[in-house]
């Protein structure tokens, strides 16, 4: 236990910090799971207005430094990636068996 009052405010201020950044992350993998539900089953328009949503928390999760700008774009490449694998996939025609 810090004795200081400096020290104690700064165990204050280190909870408040964490408490935010752990914030941060849930709402940035939560994003992350509706663009991945919308790719999964809802329109490719839909799709493109999540991956918007989701870059822009993205970036803001990096520019608070909760985590590194890599991360970041790497996190966006990969989601954008999926988002142009839905666009190009096209339904297997369905094949029947002649007897």
């Amino acid at each position: 236990m810090a004795h200081s009052l400096s020290a104690q405010k700064r165990v204050r201020q280190n909870e408040a910090a964490r408490a935010r950044n752990r914030w941060r992350l849930r709402t940035m993998r939560d994003a992350i799971k509706d663009f991945n539900e919308k790719v999964l089953h809802g329109t490719a328009d839909e799709a493109k207005t999540a991956l918007a949503k989701v870059a822009q928390i993205i970036d803001r999760t990096a520019s608070k430094g909760v985590i590194h700008k890599n991360q970041a774009a790497r996190r966006k490449s990969r989601l954008v990636t999926k988002l142009k694998g839905k666009q190009t996939a096209k339904p297997a025609a369905k094949t029947t068996k002649s007897k």
